[in-house]
């Protein structure tokens, strides 16, 4: 049985992009479907009658016949300029899959677009880091960036219950569609949001996949692009991460327990968050002198690599974990999003407040409480917050419990976790 394409959501802006003269750059860790991306680009040029078969040029660059041709930078020219269509009114679409295998890829790119032949770039790779040193800084003023992660939970639903999918959105609906949402939630954020770990639907092959996307890019990719020699202190400093998730980040520590020196620790950290593996929230503050100091929260902008890394599955509410994995996908949906400023509280008298949403002025506090809750509590480190800044609205995740209540002019609303995904 063929399994499904998603249309994800970003592939409407990307669309929108066609028509500018910038090239469309698409990053994304690896197997989080850039190149189903391109495929459903190029059907959306054909159907639409935009371009036709032979105005459509497309390169994966994994392989080495692929790359061949991008080996000459004016050969490379002289290749696109044969192929120009002969209307005025249309132009050629190149798309290039994992562009920074090609050598000084930014400086290639550039030369062609400042030809200004009447050609559209649509170029991905699987790493911010690789491209920002080898296509972004030249092509600055040339490009606009497009970021694609693993799945969220609307397409997630999408490939798995079209019809709970469309309940997402709705604020009001039955207690029974709310608990069909929660479960679903919890298998989503045990295997993760990988789009073909997401259509598989054995577990034991969940698993296998997980496994393949871990080894590949984690262990592999990562670690030749780190050229890593301690291998060993890279494999500690990943599960040690993966356990800590939602807690302050010592990197001093860190390199005690991997015997990786602090810089090493800090470079290595750097790279699996410009490789999408990682995401770090800094702490909010206004007060330097009471607030915590600047070590940063890390999280997994996916799930299920951190509960591979961990060897650690199960039912999500038997989970001694729940919370860290509650916590990170809260993480995940705003890093997703991009919407918004994120951060954490915390100071030196132990309040804390999981996350706080800046926008402008506007401050939100939102705290994660993986428990059944049956009234309205918060906590003092929650109340704290709100006596000092005095927010309009405040929000405590739970799994039970929704309701809203009134503190200091603060309206505070009690949310299953997937109506965040509404809300936000």
């Amino acid at each position: 049985m063929e399994k499904p394409t998603i249309k994800r959501a970003i592939l409407k802006d990307i669309i929108g992009h066609l028509n500018d003269p910038e090239m469309t750059l698409i990053l994304g860790a690896r197997q989080t479907g850039k190149t189903t991306i391109l495929d459903q680009l190029k059907d959306y040029l054909l159907k639409k009658q935009i371009a036709g078969e032979k105005d459509i040029l497309m390169f994966n660059l994994d392989f080495i016949s692929d790359l061949e041709l991008f080996k000459n930078q004016l050969d490379f020219f002289n290749y696109l300029k044969s192929r120009i269509p002969d209307s005025k009114n249309k132009k050629l679409y190149l798309f290039v899959d994992e562009a920074q295998r090609i050598e000084n890829a930014g400086v290639f790119f550039k030369g062609l677009y400042d030809k200004k032949l009447p050609v559209k770039f649509i170029l991905t790779g699987s790493s911010s880091f690789e491209l920002k040193a080898k296509i972004s800084e030249p092509l600055t003023g040339r490009k606009r960036i497009f970021t694609v992660y693993p799945f969220d939970f609307y397409e997630y639903l999408l490939a798995r219950d079209e019809n709970l999918a469309r309940l997402l959105y709705l604020k009001n609906i039955s207690n029974y569609d709310q608990q069909s949402l929660l479960n679903s939630l919890y298998d989503f954020i045990n295997f993760g949001a990988y789009p073909r770990v997401v259509l598989e639907k054995n577990g034991d092959k969940k698993n296998k996949l997980l496994k393949e996307i871990y080894s590949s890019y984690i262990e592999k990719d990562i670690i030749g692009l780190l050229k890593i020699k301690n291998f060993s202190g890279y494999t500690k400093l990943l599960k040690i991460i993966a356990s800590q998730v939602g807690g302050l980040t010592n990197y001093h520590r860190l390199s005690q327990a991997t015997g990786l020196s602090f810089r090493t620790v800090e470079s290595y950290l750097e790279i699996l968050e410009q490789t999408f593996v990682i995401g770090k929230l800094t702490p909010f503050f206004k007060n330097t002198k009471k607030e915590l100091s600047k070590m940063p929260k890390v999280y997994f902008i996916d799930s299920g690599l951190r509960n591979f890394a961990l060897s650690s599955f199960g039912n999500f509410k038997d989970r001694e974990d729940k919370g860290k994995l509650l916590e990170n996908y809260i993480f995940s949906v705003f890093a997703k999003k991009q919407k918004g400023n994120v951060y954490f509280w915390r100071t030196k008298d132990k309040s804390e407040v999981d996350f706080i949403i800046q926008n402008n002025e506007n401050i939100i506090p939102m705290e994660i409480k993986a428990v059944e809750l049956t009234k309205p509590e918060i906590t003092r480190s929650f109340r704290n917050f709100i006596m000092r800044y005095n927010p309009k609205e405040g929000f405590l995740v739970n799994l039970a419990y929704r309701g809203e209540i009134t503190i200091n002019k603060t309206k505070v609303c009690f949310i299953l976790p997937h109506e965040i995904e509404r809300i936000f």
